[in-house]
């Protein structure tokens, strides 16, 4: 069983509120946008990370991180990357993935706006978790917690970590 905490769109801002939540869980995920090796840095210290790159991040984090990401956690398939396209009409280069791949789970960043639903004709639940830096038009900076158990994902959570700005 793992405990994960789901986090996007940082944009360089870790927000103290949320050391505690990475604290309690057993790893972090990055669904891209994460702005600075620093923040990585600082959160690798406490639990283990993994994380893709995002659209405004730089030369040293898409080194460090991929684009796409496809592991297993228990007996889950992930697929994380930063930009989908919109749930109903994934770019194609998703859709290929998801196809070739066939997750159970797949996230995304991007848009700040947090979802969490199921898409039957890709048999795959998607979830994005909103954003937690402090740039962006969200106005409520969120995070999402859940548990993995063997090929459960459950107690799933929103964090809100209080307004953007």
């Amino acid at each position: 069983m793992k405990n994960i905490l789901l986090i996007s769109d940082t944009h360089s801002y870790l927000d103290p509120a949320l050391i505690k939540h990475i604290e309690a869980a057993d790893e972090v995920w990055h669904a891209g946008d994460i702005g600075t090796v620093a923040l990585t840095d600082t959160i690798k210290k406490i639990k283990p990370l993994r994380a893709v790159y995002g659209n405004i991040d730089d030369a040293n984090l898409r080194k460090e991180f991929p684009k796409n990401l496809i592991f297993a956690c228990e007996e889950v398939k992930v697929f994380i990357t930063h930009i989908c396209g919109q749930p109903t009409n994934y770019t194609k280069e998703v859709k290929e993935i998801i196809a070739a791949e066939k997750p159970k789970l797949f996230i995304c960043g991007h848009s700040h706006i947090l979802k969490v639903m199921y898409q039957k004709q890709y048999d795959v639940l998607h979830i994005n978790p909103g954003a937690c830096g402090i740039h962006g038009f969200h106005h409520i900076k969120t995070v999402l917690r859940f548990v993995i158990d063997k090929a459960e994902i459950k107690d799933l959570a929103v964090i809100e970590l209080g307004k953007r700005a």
